[in-house]
């Protein structure tokens, strides 16, 4: 079913009364910011088609480095924005405090097993959540159900956090690199390791390079051209890092689960499937979740944002593309949901809390989630290719 572009001015003006109502709730101007920036990420990532699943896949199966030197690029320019917030709000990073709602989580066997989980949950549901919200708004076949099998993840998450907390995680020490290195260390030893990995990726670069074009398009092809493909991977990762790093200014640091794990914990004490008391849970920062009596926040404001900007850039790009669900992508978004939620809520975030926003934070929590995950990634593609060979 093919939808006329002219329709993506619909979630515009849904965007736009949904603005009229957050900006007469408490914190207004922050909500209104908040489905702002949503706005202009679901954009960004539906048309640069940012997905870390799919970059990480590229490389692993065809030696495509375009999309990971992306994620490379995002991670650097926030942790350039991050280092200049974070240094005025707290000057003195090695005092002891961390800075507010920082995705700085605790480190251990756990974190590992959250990332290993998450990443497999990435191959069996063909995305991480983030896009999986994307793809939501392209009409995707598997993204609903993943995203319910998600919030069952978080169900089971709970369920699992006391004994987990008593294991591990209550010892695990909680590790802010500023803290130990300073600003300036902290962001020339991540700045390094990004140098190297990018330039480790960057040896396949040339086969998949575009060539330049012949000469400087009209503004009528240029204007078409951005509702045309793809837009450049750098861009994705231009873009997604600057998001990150205006964010914080305004609002909690980039996460995308939240409010999903909000919802799922709300659900769940109330249905009695889960302890009423989450031991230590609520003093971390990251993706936090609690039990909800309104749906006026920042976190599902970017949501809404996300979905009704990538909504927009897929309608207006042709690429909304919705077809019914087959018994397959069901049971591939619910099973690989749940791996997602389940890794999500005890990692608390994401690729896009917990790998982006933690290590742009200077969070080595964020670097081990990330190594977990796409070491998973790594380990589920190579099993996937045995069974089909």
């Amino acid at each position: 079913m093919t939808i006329p572009p002219l329709f993506a001015v619909l979630p515009l003006a849904a965007l736009a009364v949904a603005a009229h109502f957050a900006r007469m709730q408490s914190g207004g101007p922050t909500l209104v910011f908040a489905l702002a920036a949503g706005a202009v990420l679901g954009l960004v990532l539906q048309r640069t088609r940012f997905c870390f699943y799919c970059h990480a896949r590229d490389w692993f199966d065809r030696r495509d480095p375009r999309g990971l030197l992306a994620i490379v690029l995002a991670l650097a320019v926030g942790l350039a924005g991050y280092t200049v917030v974070l240094g005025g709000w707290l000057p003195d990073p090695t005092g002891g405090a961390l800075p507010p709602d920082a995705h700085i989580g605790p480190v251990g066997w756990v974190l590992v097993a959250a990332g290993l989980a998450f990443g497999a949950g990435m191959v069996v549901s063909g995305s991480c959540i983030s896009a999986h919200w994307y793809r939501l708004a392209e009409g995707s076949a598997a993204s609903p159900f993943a995203l319910l099998g998600s919030a069952l993840g978080f169900v089971l998450g709970f369920i699992t956090w006391n004994p987990l907390y008593s294991l591990s995680i209550a010892e695990a020490p909680v590790v802010w690199l500023p803290r130990h290195l300073g600003y300036g260390g902290a962001l020339v030893l991540q700045w390094g390791v990004l140098a190297a990995i990018a330039a480790w990726l960057w040896r396949g670069l040339a086969a998949h390079a575009q060539p330049p074009a012949a000469s400087a398009p009209t503004l009528g092809a240029a204007w078409r051209r951005l509702w045309t493909g793809r837009w450049p991977y750098w861009t994705g990762g231009l873009g997604v890092g600057l998001i990150g790093a205006f964010a914080i200014v305004r609002m909690k640091p980039l996460g995308v689960t939240a409010t999903l794990g909000s919802a799922a914990r709300t659900v769940g004490e109330r249905q009695g499937w889960i302890p009423a008391r989450l031991d230590g849970l609520d003093g971390f920062a990251g993706c936090a979740t609690a039990v909800q009596s309104h749906w006026w926040t920042p976190n599902a404001m970017l949501l809404l944002g996300l979905v009704a900007g990538a909504f927009a850039a897929s309608l207006a790009s042709g690429q909304f593309t919705p077809r019914r669900p087959s018994a397959r992508d069901a049971a591939r978004g619910l099973l690989g949901g749940v791996l997602l939620g389940w890794g999500a809520m005890t990692g608390l975030g994401c690729t896009i809390g917990t790998l982006l926003s933690g290590v742009m934070a200077g969070a080595l929590s964020g670097w081990v989630f990330g190594a977990a995950m796409f070491f998973a990634v790594w380990a589920g593609l190579r099993m996937q290719k045995r069974n089909t060979t």
